[in-house]
């Protein structure tokens, strides 16, 4: 048989076909080189690979040659609008100089009294930043010479950003004229707060020098919600003679209570005993050397602030009396007791817990006991009243119910066992923040119920002796199914969806201490300094209407009567 009887007909070629017309390439056999490769930023990259396709194929089925340039352009074109490339600087990013921005430089540094602050809800970032600024521009105006003083005529605040944005649901204003007339968070009694909401149209006077003040909510500004801030959370403090600025200072509330301004430049630290600046790092510290987390933030606390083992224990030991105090007083709230503002919500914590109580849900008891001590403590924060940062107002539900729940409630853990979790609780936080953000207006709820609920969950995982690795893998579970949370209070208010919140990540907390006790520790495929990665970045490239202006999510699709 000849070579050519042995070749097989080709398939492709049609009894009526050409056969060299048929062996010509198929233009449209491979339409990889029809496609624009290069997705622009901020594009939808499914959308924009089919029209890419398509515009490619139609063109050469029409005879013609179009660059990649061309194809790029006209996919774009066909678009849909919610697929074309965001507006550049839609969501500004927050300005280079901020020590907040600088903050993943080095080891951490943080302090517990720095963390963990007492001062009244419901946003730490939106009440106890803005007193704590006021406060400190009531403290630089005291000191300004006589002569300029004696010509004082005027203090105004201007809010900016989400400070404006949702403030007043906040209580923002209120927070800002009590630290001008010299209130602080820690100590300013939340009734003082409740007569400016009751009686807005009261004045005081503020003394500096010889020269007295009047102030009252009309001095505090509600200005721009959008313009080129720093951060999100900005505003102005001024001392006016008429017109001219005797004094001005432009701050910054960085969430979690923590505060900059213009030109700041953080105090000078001690170096830690253990440097880190990850959880790696960290648990190396304590596998070394084998102490726990907690021991390792212990010995750091000492070095860096100078305090004694003693002082750092008696600090750690008030903040669990004062979370103990929120949920005892949110419980013994009336079951019909209504929030204040326009949402007009009921509380539920006290009956949440009745029920918890009741034979009949013995099954329930455990979970539904944490979700009303969670609940006691969110609600008094709704209420405006005297909250823990843990790591913010808005997430002030989350560790109280593990610390009243571990303590004081069924599990009857010693004090030092629920201190312990408390320290290994911050070196949660402070890589947060270290590399994150614990502010919604910055990062939207996963940076407060996110990070309360791994805060938590290594809180739990320390009371019950678990080795740093199983500490490490509880709190990387917790902070993982919170990622992706926008921040969207309705009406303003930090009420819904957050105080249920607060009890979700209560029990997802549980849930990652659960989970992390129950595998084998090496096996966890996340690390906790990965999933701190993804907070960040989740965090910068979250639409900004989802961080904590009201302007989406729930915010819009709820509608008050």
């Amino acid at each position: 048989m000849s070579k050519k009887e042995n070749e097989k007909p080709d398939d492709r070629v049609g009894p009526t076909e050409d056969p060299g017309e048929a062996f010509r390439e198929d233009p449209l056999a491979d339409t990889s080189p029809l496609i624009s490769q290069e997705v622009p930023p901020g594009v939808d990259r499914r959308h924009f690979l089919i029209r890419s396709a398509v515009g490619g194929a139609a063109a050469v089925m029409m005879g013609q040659t179009v660059s990649a340039e061309a194809r790029t352009a006209m996919a774009l074109a066909t678009m849909p609008p919610q697929a074309k490339p965001q507006a550049k600087g839609s969501t500004p990013p927050l300005s280079a100089d901020l020590n907040v921005v600088k903050k993943g430089k080095g080891p951490v540094l943080t302090t517990a009294d720095e963390f963990y602050k007492v001062g009244p809800g419901p946003s730490s970032s939106h009440t106890i930043g803005p007193m704590r600024i006021t406060y400190d521009f009531y403290q630089r105006a005291t000191k300004l010479p006589a002569d300029k003083l004696a010509k004082a005529t005027a203090l105004k605040v201007n809010l900016f950003g989400s400070l404006s944005a949702t403030g007043k649901g906040h209580g923002t204003e209120r927070a800002a004229l009590a630290g001008l007339v010299g209130k602080e968070p820690a100590t300013v009694d939340p009734k003082f707060l409740d007569s400016l909401r009751d009686k807005p149209d009261q004045t005081f006077d503020v003394k500096l020098g010889d020269k007295s003040i009047k102030v009252s909510l009309k001095d505090v500004i509600y200005d721009a919600t959008k313009g080129d801030f720093k951060h999100p959370n900005t505003m102005t403090v001024k001392l006016l003679a008429g017109n001219e600025v005797l004094l001005e200072q432009e701050y910054y509330s960085v969430g979690g209570g923590f505060i900059e301004w213009k030109g700041y430049t953080p105090p000078k630290k001690n170096p830690p005993k253990y440097p880190f600046s990850t959880m790696k790092e960290l648990r190396a510290h304590a596998d070394k050397n084998k102490i726990s987390i907690a021991k390792v933030i212990l010995a750091n606390e000492m070095s860096i602030s100078g305090k004694s083992e003693e002082e750092v224990y008696a600090f750690i030991d008030k903040i669990i009396n004062a979370m103990v105090a929120t949920v005892k007083s949110g419980l013994s709230m009336p079951e019909d007791d209504v929030l204040p503002g326009p949402i007009k919500l009921h509380s539920k914590a006290a009956t949440v817990y009745k029920r918890a109580m009741d034979d009949k849900y013995e099954a329930d008891k455990g979970i539904a006991a944490l979700s009303a001590f969670a609940l006691a403590a969110s609600e008094e924060n709704g209420r405006g009243h005297l909250v823990i940062t843990a790591p913010t107002g808005g997430s002030a539900g989350v560790m109280p119910a593990l610390v009243y729940g571990l303590g004081e409630g069924a599990r009857k853990l010693p004090i030092e066992k629920i201190r312990d979790g408390m320290l290994a609780a911050l070196a949660v936080g402070y890589l947060c923040k270290h590399h994150a953000t614990l502010s919604a207006a910055e990062g939207g709820c996963q940076a407060e119920i996110g990070v309360a609920s791994s805060m938590a969950a290594a809180l739990t995982a320390t009371a019950y002796d678990a080795e740093s690795l199983v500490v490490e893998n509880a709190a990387e579970s917790a902070l993982e199914h919170h990622l992706g949370m926008t921040c969207d209070p309705v009406a303003g208010y930090v009420q819904v969806p957050c105080i249920e919140r607060c009890a979700f990540g209560a029990v997802k907390a549980w849930t990652a201490y659960a989970l992390a006790t129950n595998e084998i520790a090496s096996r966890h495929r996340v690390s906790f300094d990965e999933t701190v990665m993804a907070l960040a970045q989740t965090a910068k490239e979250m639409n900004s209407k989802y961080k904590e202006t009201s302007e989406a999510g729930l915010a819009l699709s709820v509608t008050l009567c």
